[in-house]
């Protein structure tokens, strides 16, 4: 039998949306002890309808400049629900300098958005995080 370190955090990683126990385990654990799990608890924001979604996405987007990669991964994935809760709930909360990165994918998604991106209403989530930081 292999033992896991005592620091591993995986654990703390929820096993569904109501898992709520765990998603406050992780916050109680904070940044950056969550680091090696960042991926996974993004992945709790594909509907922030899920309770733990209520739960996880002010820490997560607390934690700002290391949520970057995770961001966009998003962004770059084909999942459109997805992209629209962490335009909605992650970038328009992180500090204005780490969300100037993420500007000129949510100009394109505002005034170029592709059909299925229209369809999901990711470009006017772009429009609303845009006018946060007073960016066109």
């Amino acid at each position: 039998m292999v033992e896991m370190p005592t620091h591993d955090v995986h654990h703390l990683i929820p096993r569904g949306k109501h898992d709520l126990d765990r998603a406050r385990a992780a916050v109680a654990a904070g940044y950056p002890a969550v680091a090696p799990i960042l991926a996974e608890l993004t992945a709790c924001l594909r509907d922030c309808n899920w309770p733990v979604a209520h739960i996880l996405a002010p820490f997560l987007a607390s934690i700002g400049a290391p949520m970057a990669p995770h961001i966009w991964n998003v962004l770059t994935a084909d999942d459109d629900v997805w992209k629209y809760w962490i335009i909605g709930t992650i970038i328009p909360s992180l500090p204005k300098d780490v969300a100037l990165q993420f500007r000129s994918e949510l100009q394109r998604l505002c005034h170029a958005p592709k059909d299925n991106e229209r369809q999901e209403e990711l470009d006017q989530q772009a429009r609303l995080a845009l006018a946060e930081f007073g960016w066109n």
